[in-house]
């Protein structure tokens, strides 16, 4: 499967759901566990990654699980690369979304959702891990949305402002808390 990608930047999908990227190797848990050092050592070497995505991953880890996660992913990228991380956002002002996406919730997969990030928290714990964050989209506790540009490039996130179908009224109706964190 590497072998495809040499003299190629590399780029990691963790958590792909079968979704397949251009210039983007696809992952899941049972190859690439973010918690298992022993997984990223077996197909990379340290410091050798040129981006990595994880749409709505890491709302399916503790948080102490996700510090462990965040710092392997510190570990593999390259220094100046960016990790674009995108979770359930806990400010969002629509009580039903919440519903949906809170632990427990009634949406898909959040009966197995551990934890509901806010721009704040988020920020946090990629912060105490080593990186530099710049949040992308998000809702404030004042229930405003904010939005940056960003290409797609860089990590490709279905359920935003720009690409999911539920807004395309326009109005942030299902949207992530999406952050690059960058290794410094």
């Amino acid at each position: 499967m590497l072998h495809e990608y040499q003299g190629k930047p590399l780029k990691v999908v963790v958590g792909s759901g079968q979704i397949y990227t251009d210039g983007w190797i696809p992952s899941e848990i049972h190859i690439l566990n973010l918690l298992r050092e022993s997984d990223w050592t077996r197909y990379f070497e340290k410091n050798s990654l040129d981006g990595l995505l994880a749409e709505h991953v890491w709302e399916h880890l503790s948080p102490e699980n996700g510090a462990i996660a965040a710092r392997t992913c510190h570990t593999f990228l390259k220094k100046g690369k960016r990790l674009r991380v995108a979770v359930p956002d806990g400010y969002h002002p629509d009580p039903k979304y919440i519903d949906y996406v809170k632990p427990g919730g009634h949406g898909l997969g959040a009966d197995d959702h551990k934890v509901l990030y806010n721009y704040k928290t988020f920020t946090k714990l990629f912060e105490d891990n080593g990186f530099r964050v710049e949040a992308m989209e998000y809702f404030d506790e004042n229930g405003k949305f904010h939005s940056k540009d960003w290409e797609k490039e860089d990590g490709y996130v279905y359920r935003t402002i720009r690409y999911d179908k539920r807004n395309a009224d326009g109005k942030p109706n299902y949207t992530s808390l999406m952050i690059d964190a960058y290794k410094e």
